[in-house]
C-alpha cells in the first residue's frame, strides 16, 4: 500500500514595531506587542483551535488510519504559550493521540544553516528540547525554515544525529526523478529525504479558493482522483503547507475544512494510500536513488531557491550585518540580549524585504506588513544598529567590572572611537566577503554632542530672548552654498539627519539640496520623509545643529 504524508507547518513571528532612526540608543524594545498579540489571537481563532479540533475528530473516528505531521518553531509556542494557551493544549491532545509526529527545525525559525554553524546547531538542540518539553516527543525527523536544503546542509543534520529529513522536491534538483519516492543523500547515504510534492500542495495552499483555477473548486475526490492517477509505482506523497492555510489564508467560507475533514474517508476507501508519517515510512521504505543538491534550495516562489531571503542587496546587507554579531553576542550573558538575537534571526525580517514583484508577487504582498521593501530594510537596520550598540556595552561592562550601565548623562560625556574592532565576515553562495565598517558609535557620538548642544542652547534662551523657531542664520545659510559644497556637507553627514533636518525647513532651501542628492540618496531621502511623518521639534534643531557645524566647516 502506499503512503500519503501530511505536514504542517506552523509559524509566527515577533514582527517589529515602527522603529525610526532616531529611537537608536534610547528605546530597546523592538517589537509590536499589539500587532503579535492581535494576529495569534486571531488565526488562533481562525486557524489553530478549529484545525486542532477538526484532526481531534478525524482521529477518533479513523484511528491510526489517520496520522499527520507538524513542525512548530519556537517563536510560535512562545507567543501561543503567552497569548493562546488553549491552542498548545490543543496540541498536546493531538500528540498524546500516537498518530501526530513532531519535527525538528530552528528553534527562530531562522537562516542560521546559512549563517553560522554553531548557531544552526544551538538552535535545533534548543527547538528539540522545547518540542520534548510540549508534547513529550523527542524529534527524529528534521525540518530546516522554509525547507532549505542542500548536501552541506545535509552534513550537519547528520551531525546532529538525524537520519530523516524533509525538503522541496524542486524540479532543477530532480530533472526526470518523481517526488513520491524516498530518496538519500549523495554526500551521506545514512540521511533518507522525503521531497515535497509542490504540485499537489499549491493546488490546496495557494490555488483552493482561486475561482479562475480551471480545477475550481478542489474536493475530496477530485484529489483522490488525482492520487489515483500517480503510477503505481510511486510510493509516497509529501503534502507539506501551512498549517494556517486552514481557516487564515483559506477562510472557512472557502470550504477548506470541508475539504480536510471528508479527504481521510475517501482517501481510505477510494484509493489504496495510508495516512503515514515521515519516521514510520523510513523504516518501510527503502532510497531509490542519491540525491545531489550543490546549491540550497527552499519550497518558496518558483525558482525554490533562496531569493525571497538573500535575493537582492538589501537582504545581504542585513544578514551580513546580522550574523556578523555571531561570536560576539556568545560572549554576552544579557538573557535580553539573548532572546532579541534569536527573535531578530527569523526569516520573515528578511522575507518582508524582497523585491520580488513578477511571478510571485502577490504571495509576498499578502505576508508583507510593510509598505514596501525598502522600509522593511531601513526598519530592521535601525533595530540592528540598536542591537549591536547594546552588545558593545554590554562587552565594555563584562571587560570592565563594577561598569555601570549607559546613562544618558555618561552618554553625552563619554568618547567614543571611530571604529570597533573587526568582526568576523560572513558569506553564502550569494555574498562576497567584505569589511563591514560599524559606523554606530559615530551616530551614537553624534547624537550625545548634538544633545549637549540643544542643551546649552536652551540655557542661553532662559537669559534671552527667544529666537523664532527653525530660523537659524547658519542652517538658512545653505541657500548661500555652492552646489559642490553642499552635496561635501550632504556626503559628510547621515542621510537620516538631512532628512529630519529638512522637515519643516522653507520650499526653497529644500529644493537645493534635494537637487544635489545623489540618485541613491535621494531615493532613500523620499522613502524616510515617509518613515519619519510625525518627529518632535528637539530632533529635528538636532539634526539641523549636526548641519549648522558642517556649514561652519565648508565656510573656513
Amino acid at each position: 500500500m502506499r503512503s500519503i504524508c501530511l505536514y504542517f507547518q506552523v509559524h509566527q513571528p515577533f514582527r517589529l514595531r515602527t522603529y525610526r532612526f532616531f529611537n537608536i540608543g534610547d528605546d530597546h524594545h523592538y517589537y509590536d506587542d499589539y500587532k503579535n498579540r492581535q494576529i495569534i489571537k486571531r488565526v488562533a481563532e481562525k486557524c489553530y483551535l478549529p484545525a486542532n479540533k477538526m484532526l481531534m475528530e478525524l482521529i477518533r473516528e479513523y484511528g491510526t488510519a489517520f496520522k499527520v505531521s507538524f513542525s512548530i518553531s519556537g517563536t510560535a509556542l512562545e507567543q501561543l504559550q503567552q497569548y493562546a494557551p488553549e491552542v498548545i493544549r490543543g496540541f498536546r491532545q493531538l500528540a498524546d493521540t500516537g498518530c501526530v509526529e513532531f519535527l525538528a527545525e530552528t528553534y527562530s525559525h531562522s537562516l542560521a544553516s546559512l549563517g553560522n554553524r554553531e548557531e544552526f546547531e544551538q538552535q535545533v538542540k534548543r527547538h528539540s528540547e522545547a518540542i520534548e518539553s510540549f508534547f513529550g516527543q523527542k524529534p527524529v525527523t528534521f525540518r530546516n525554515s522554509e525547507l532549505i536544503y542542500s548536501d552541506e546542509i545535509g552534513e550537519m543534520v547528520t551531525g546532529m544525529g538525524f537520519n530523516t529529513l524533509i525538503t522541496e522536491g524542486a524540479k532543477h534538483i530532480l530533472g526526470w526523478k518523481s517526488p513520491n519516492y524516498m530518496y538519500c543523500s549523495a554526500r551521506n547515504p545514512k540521511l533518507k529525504l522525503f521531497l515535497r510534492n509542490f504540485r499537489l500542495s499549491d493546488d490546496i495552499a495557494f490555488r483552493f479558493s482561486t475561482q479562475s483555477w480551471p480545477e475550481w473548486p478542489l474536493t475530496a475526490e477530485k484529489f483522490t482522483g488525482w492520487l489515483n492517477k500517480i503510477e503505481a509505482r510511486e510510493e509516497v506523497v509529501n503534502v507539506f503547507i501551512d498549517y494556517e492555510t486552514i481557516g487564515e489564508r483559506q477562510w472557512k467560507e472557502t470550504g477548506i475544512f470541508d475539504f480536510f475533514t471528508a479527504l481521510p474517508k475517501v482517501v481510505l476507501s477510494k484509493s489504496n494510500f495510508r495516512f503515514s508519517t515521515p519516521s514510520e515510512l523510513v523504516r518501510t521504505l527503502q532510497p531509490v536513488a542519491q540525491l545531489h543538491v550543490g546549491h540550497p534550495i527552499s519550497w518558496a516562489d518558483e525558482e525554490r531557491d533562496l531569493t525571497s531571503w538573500l535575493g537582492n542587496e538589501l537582504q545581504d546587507e542585513a544578514f551580513s550585518k546580522l550574523y556578523a554579531l555571531a561570536e560576539r553576542i556568545r560572549l554576552v550573558d544579557d538573557p535580553a540580549l539573548k532572546r532579541d538575537w534569536q527573535y531578530l534571526q527569523t526569516t520573515d525580517h528578511f522575507y518582508y524585504m524582497c523585491t520580488k514583484w513578477f511571478s510571485d508577487g502577490t504571495v509576498h504582498k499578502y505576508f508583507n506588513p510593510y509598505p514596501s521593501p525598502y522600509e522593511a530594510f531601513i526598519n530592521y537596520m535601525n533595530v540592528i544598529s540598536d542591537f549591536t550598540i547594546r552588545i558593545e556595552e554590554a562587552l565594555t561592562r563584562k571587560s570592565t567590572p563594577g561598569t555601570k550601565p549607559r546613562t544618558k548623562k555618561a552618554e553625552g560625556k563619554e568618547k567614543t572611537p571611530k571604529t570597533l574592532p573587526k568582526t568576523p565576515r560572513v558569506t553564502t553562495g550569494k555574498l562576497m566577503e567584505e569589511e563591514h565598517v560599524k559606523k554606530l558609535p559615530d551616530i551614537r557620538a553624534a547624537k550625545a554632542k548634538a544633545g549637549k548642544t540643544v542643551k546649552a542652547s536652551l540655557k542661553t534662551t532662559r537669559e534671552k530672548k527667544p529666537e523664532t523657531p527653525f530660523k537659524s542664520l547658519n542652517f538658512d545659510d545653505i541657500l548661500t552654498l555652492s552646489d559642490s559644497k553642499i552635496k561635501k556637507m550632504i556626503k559628510n553627514v547621515e542621510i537620516e539627519t538631512v532628512t529630519a533636518a529638512m522637515k519643516g525647513a522653507d520650499k526653497e532651501l529644500r529644493e537645493k539640496v534635494e537637487k544635489n542628492l545623489g540618485k541613491r540618496a535621494l531615493k532613500t531621502y523620499k522613502e524616510l520623509l515617509v518613515q519619519i511623518k510625525i518627529i518632535s521639534k528637539s530632533e529635528i534643531a538636532k539634526s539641523r545643529k549636526l548641519i549648522e557645524k558642517e556649514i561652519k566647516n565648508l565656510s573656513k
